[in-house]
């Protein structure tokens, strides 16, 4: 597939929504298949398919659905639902499963995400994948295709509803945010569910990219007057493809993705986990777990490192997704592994254990001994720039010393990126992102003001530098 924009990145398959549509998601899926068949698990020969709210995923959805029937297999549709939806419905069957979506990214993308009947998929099956990529011509003989969307959507709607005690969220008002994510129905549904107050905002019929760790876009702006008017207690959302949780405390700010993840894994009481090295670094501070294992960013690192950790394992990244690993326990009973990304279950996590302290949700996090982070991203910055820049960054010294000169450099770690530690004991990490054409900044600074600062340094500096 040269000459496309086609790749894998941190979590499955992207590029433009042109380039996927037709033959190119037929073929990707065709090689999907054959790798399932020499590992040896094809699943009963049943595929489930899912999917985002994006202009092009129904027909790509059809494409996957016709490599699926001209394999030999049953292609079952779930319907517009989130990823860890689809993921634990087709576990729950021993059935491999894709997920047609672009995730947070910009509308005119697309793309796949692939799950054996164990999980998604790791690094070495994207190779395997590839492996077995070929220029042919899938026919297209699909038929109706058979729909499984109340199934999944009840299956993942009873996990969610036993994280909780009964009436947790009694007298909060929540508002959703609804936009265009596949998760807006079931955030209603939970809220409700536990007792809550659920306040709809925002919808909208056209989709829109909502990334969640990219808290200055637009997109965001109505938020918190929208907690003000309304009274809001918090406002929850999630990205495209709902695996991505967002959370808005009362005062108006955003909660970061890792430290929704710190708190989901405490709350679980997690003996080991395991995140990316972009997450906060005070979470080794704070003393809660036997072990944090860092990681390169994406998903396939994290659930990998999760693989035979010892203890009860939870896994989540710095855009809040979380994994659940083995041995854990939610409301005193077993909660099966799920090691795709979920974005309800830290949402969840973090309003019970807020309401159950009978405190706020910013309060909660003020107790949390971490730095202050923020982060952001350059966009419509192609890949062989953004490669240059930390290139040059990571081998010249004497560049590297200019360009850092306010602050000058401390220490250096090369795990995803380059994270930069400064002379006062701050954070600079910039990171060309997996996904999109885009050079990501992440920044953590001890005091808030100091964060901010450093971000626009960051944000500036890598702009020129790639201009």
């Amino acid at each position: 597939m040269s000459g496309t924009s086609l790749k894998f990145g941190t979590s499955g398959l992207r590029g433009l929504a042109v380039d996927l549509e037709g033959q190119a998601a037929r073929r990707y899926t065709a090689a999907f298949l054959r790798h399932l068949e020499k590992l040896g698990q094809a699943g009963g020969g049943t595929v489930f398919i899912g999917r985002d709210f994006r202009p092009s995923s129904h027909a790509i959805m059809r494409d996957c659905a016709a490599a699926i029937a001209a394999a030999g297999l049953t292609p079952v549709d779930c319907g517009a639902v989130p990823t860890p939806a689809l993921a634990l419905h087709a576990m729950a069957a021993g059935c491999a499963a894709i997920m047609v979506t672009g995730s947070h990214i910009p509308s005119d993308r697309n793309g796949l995400k692939f799950y054996l009947p164990v999980g998604e998929i790791s690094k070495a099956d994207e190779a395997g994948i590839l492996a077995e990529l070929r220029n042919e011509m899938v026919a297209d003989l699909v038929g109706d295709v058979a729909d499984a969307f109340d199934a999944a959507t009840e299956r993942y709607f009873e996990r969610c509803a036993s994280l909780l005690p009964k009436g947790a969220l009694s007298g909060w008002r929540i508002g959703v945010f609804e936009h265009s994510t596949v998760a807006r129905d079931l955030l209603k549904r939970i809220v409700v569910h536990y007792g809550g107050d659920a306040v709809p905002l925002g919808r909208s019929d056209v989709f829109v990219a909502v990334d969640t760790e990219a808290f200055g876009d637009e997109v965001f702006a109505p938020l918190p007057q929208w907690i003000a008017e309304q009274r809001l207690d918090a406002l929850i959302s999630a990205d495209g493809d709902g695996d991505r949780p967002l959370l808005m405390d009362a005062a108006g700010q955003f909660v970061r993705g890792d430290v929704l993840g710190l708190i989901t894994a405490r709350y679980l009481g997690a003996q080991t986990v395991v995140t990316p090295v972009t997450s906060n670094s005070g979470i080794e501070r704070t003393g809660s777990f036997s072990r944090v294992l860092r990681t390169r960013v994406g998903s396939p690192y994290v659930i990998e490192a999760m693989t035979g950790a010892p203890g009860s394992v939870i896994g989540f990244e710095a855009n809040g997704g979380t994994f659940v690993g083995d041995k854990v326990t939610a409301a005193g009973v077993p909660l099966p592994a799920l090691p795709t990304r979920d974005a309800l279950l830290p949402l969840l996590c973090v309003l019970g254990l807020a309401a159950g302290k009978d405190t706020s949700v910013d309060a909660l996090v003020r107790q949390l001994p971490l730095q202050h982070a923020l982060a952001d991203r350059l966009q419509n910055v192609p890949s062989e720039r953004s490669a240059a820049f930390l290139s040059r960054l990571s081998s010249d010294s004497d560049y590297a010393a200019t360009i850092f000169e306010p602050h000058g450099i401390a220490d250096l770690s090369q795990i995803d990126g380059l994270q930069f530690r400064t002379r006062s004991g701050d954070m600079v990490h910039f990171r060309a992102s997996g996904n999109a054409p885009e050079l990501r900044c992440y920044v953590e600074g001890s005091t808030p003001e100091v964060a901010e600062a450093l971000l626009a340094w960051g944000m500036a500096a890598a702009a020129r530098a790639v201009a």
